[in-house]
């Protein structure tokens, strides 16, 4: 078992970042671009609210 190097961590955790704000940007836009769609801001409130 090797050892972890700071560099490989790093890129782990650089990684694990854009993971997340990649799957907050989809939670965040899916919805607009629905409430888009059908022409009423329900969606909108609800991540505003959150």
């Amino acid at each position: 078992m090797p050892q972890m190097s700071p560099m490989w961590w790093m890129s782990l955790m650089l990684f694990f970042i854009l993971s997340i704000m990649l799957m907050m940007s989809l939670l965040y836009f899916l919805p607009l671009n629905k409430s888009f769609h059908h022409k009423h801001s329900n969606f909108k409130l609800l991540i505003w609210k959150w």
